[in-house]
């Protein structure tokens, strides 16, 4: 039987967005079914940051609003849909993510309807519920970012990572996930770490690495 998890995310990352890639994969060859839950770098990081990095974090407030509607007219499967979709054209295609056309777009790329994303930017129950679910990851596993995988459909242990540049080949894909899911159960670990190789092949990363280098050093 496959494995239920919880990936959460936030849509302006885009190492999580790659790992969500090799967790839908997962989810494809029948290792993992994936539940989403939503997460605020911006309400992690509030004060705790450059300027550059919060200005960016922000951007990412209406699209997670929108995954809260998303969740009631579609259920969690609307909402892996949407984040597919709006990651591939944010991190592939390199559209802004804080504007609502794209938002929109996504949204009717998966046959759902557009006007969610102006309910959503209207609707100040679901920035609430977007702070509850972050808070609640936060307090009961004390998790620092994305991407995040909870095990147990969401209630048992969790781990931040696996942080990926591309996504492997389904062997590795699978080997991987048989390592990871070890290490978030073995209760004796914490922490594994290295410097990260190479950036991810993805759009929004060659534009964000562009303007950083015509703004020059900082």
């Amino acid at each position: 039987m496959p494995e239920r998890v919880r990936f959460y995310f936030d849509p302006i990352c885009p190492w999580c967005y790659q790992t969500s890639r090799w967790a839908r994969r997962l989810e494809e060859l029948g290792v993992i079914e994936i539940d989403w839950g939503l997460f605020s770098l911006e309400l992690q990081n509030a004060g705790n940051e450059p300027e550059e990095l919060a200005a960016a974090h922000v951007k990412s407030g209406l699209a997670l609003r929108t995954a809260v509607m998303v969740r009631g007219a579609a259920g969690a499967a609307g909402v892996g849909r949407f984040y597919k979709s709006l990651g591939r054209r944010v991190h592939e295609h390199g559209e802004p993510l804080e504007e609502p056309a794209t938002v929109e777009a996504a949204l009717v790329d998966v046959g759902l309807d557009p006007a969610l994303c102006d309910e959503a930017s209207q609707n100040e129950a679901a920035t609430e519920q977007v702070a509850i679910e972050h808070r609640e990851l936060c307090e009961r596993t004390r998790s620092f970012g994305v991407p995040t995988i909870v095990l147990d459909d969401g209630d048992g242990p969790a781990i931040f990572g696996p942080v990926i540049s591309e996504v492997p080949t389904d062997d590795d894909a699978v080997e991987l996930w048989r390592h990871t899911s070890w290490l978030v159960r073995y209760a004796n670990f914490s922490e594994l770490k290295r410097d990260r190789l190479a950036a991810p092949e993805l759009e929004s990363v060659r534009r964000r690495d562009g303007d950083r280098a015509g703004h020059g050093p900082r």
